[in-house]
């Protein structure tokens, strides 16, 4: 373990995140500083009571006279009061830094590092459950789960890691055997006040240093320059790709697996399920584990989930797609013989919506937008747009409309925070009050 010994560290935000922080630095029997800008943050209760501590606002005077400080992604880095320690020859870093500098000193150990403004966290997951079934020990955290730092305790043999934009602004030892971008859109503007450019810079990150890059063909975003052996996936283009008419999944002309054969559904989880072998790959699993993995693998909840077919009427559960780039990615895999109804709402973070018009012409499609932005998104096809202030109104009226062949898709393009706990709750309510809906409404015919 790297030894802090005699460094004043201070952690900026609490959490899991910050907590797996105090105890890294407990077990050095060194004694940390927490500041949280919240008056209540998540996990108070838990911090040890040794710990001084700074509530509902900066101690700049404890930020500047730090030797090391390790910042929550939740804090940006732009921060007035960061910006001075840094110029003060305070050292900035995240958890994620923490973590690399630890496994780098540990001889054998791999990395699965997974990025994007969408699918990470399903890529992420099956890449873990494709280790797992192949008997290989395995720490599946990050941006997801677990906190890295608690990963270290296990001693796997592959780490398999998400990693946001916001926790790769602060990580400059990341090692990763295989590190990929799935793809980048529009996240997070209110972050990234230089644009677009800022966030990709901060995405691509990632790649430094990595033994292999994964790049989607299909986005040249996600394209790199780094000096490491490039790999990449995409549709029809790429190492790992789709069969002309997508019945498969490929590496070069060899046929892996049967699209209809697996559980998840899209076009969109068919590149992740390719994204996922070729980490596998690179990883050195066993290729036919790593099909039965994916042929098994049920998909995650809240991330394009059929929650209920009725009626010949389909419900999708899309609740993740908190951008754009996720929306478009669902309105590009849904098949619909009928007329598709459209949730979309909440908190863009200041995202420019237009790309979604394309999306939206040449189909029959309705659109109900709710929550803080409804009146920007409404703005997408005005002419079959219904606007409502909260989700349940929307769906009320949707349930007195569709008729067999039909699909309601809660696919938000927007965070959920303006109206939900988070994402999972916003999902959780449309699932109840779909079957609640369909159970009291009588189907048009």
């Amino acid at each position: 373990m790297i030894s802090y010994q005699g460094k004043n560290i201070v952690i900026v935000g609490l959490g899991i995140t910050g907590l797996s922080c105090v105890d890294y630095f407990l077990d050095q029997n060194m004694i940390p500083k927490v500041i949280d800008t919240r008056n209540n943050p998540a996990g108070i209760e838990q911090l040890d009571k040794r710990v001084p501590y700074h509530l509902g606002g900066l101690n700049s005077e404890w930020l500047c006279e730090a030797d090391l400080i390790i910042a929550s992604p939740g804090i940006a880095l732009s921060t007035p009061e960061l910006q001075q320690a840094a110029k003060n020859g305070v050292e900035i870093i995240g958890d994620i830094e923490l973590f690399c500098r630890e496994v780098n000193q540990q001889q054998g150990k791999k990395i699965a590092a997974i990025t994007g403004s969408n699918g990470k966290t399903t890529v992420t997951t099956l890449v873990g459950e494709i280790v797992k079934d192949a008997g290989i020990s395995v720490g599946v955290g990050g941006n997801i789960g677990q906190p890295a730092l608690t990963l270290l305790k296990q001693q796997p043999d592959i780490y398999v890691l998400e990693l946001s934009s916001f926790q790769l602004e602060a990580t400059c030892s990341l090692q990763a055997t295989v590190a990929t971008i799935l793809n980048i859109s529009e996240d997070h503007m209110n972050r990234y006040p230089e644009g677009l450019q800022q966030y990709i810079a901060a995405k691509q990150r990632i790649y430094h240093n990595a033994e292999y890059c994964l790049i989607n063909e299909d986005d040249r975003l996600t394209y790199t320059d780094e000096k490491a052996k490039i790999i990449s996936f995409g549709l029809q283009n790429g190492d790992y790709h789709l069969s002309d008419d997508n019945q498969y999944l490929m590496a070069g002309n060899d046929k892996l697996l049967a699209t209809d054969q697996l559980h998840l559904i899209g076009t969109h989880n068919y590149l992740n399920a390719l994204a996922a072998l070729a980490i596998a790959d690179k990883l050195g699993i066993n290729r036919t584990s790593s099909l039965k993995t994916v042929t098994d693998f049920q998909g995650l909840s809240h991330r394009f989930e059929l929650v209920l077919e009725k009626d010949g009427v389909k419900w999708i559960n899309d609740s993740k797609a908190t951008n754009v780039g996720s929306t478009e990615a669902a309105l590009n895999s849904v098949a619909c013989q009928g007329k598709l109804y459209l949730l979309l709402g909440g908190d863009g973070k200041a995202a420019d919506f237009s790309p979604l018009i394309p999306y939206l012409q040449n189909r029959s499609v309705e659109l109900f937008c709710f929550g803080r932005d409804r009146s920007l998104l409404a703005k997408l096809k005005p002419e079959v747009t219904t606007i409502t202030e909260t989700m349940v109104e929307a769906m009320e009226i949707i349930a007195t409309k569709v008729k067999a062949g039909d699909v309601v898709l809660l696919s938000p393009a927007c965070a959920s925070l303006d109206q939900y706990k988070n994402y999972v709750e916003r999902g959780l309510f449309f699932t109840e009050l779909a079957k609640k809906l369909t159970s009291e409404t009588r189907l048009k015919s």
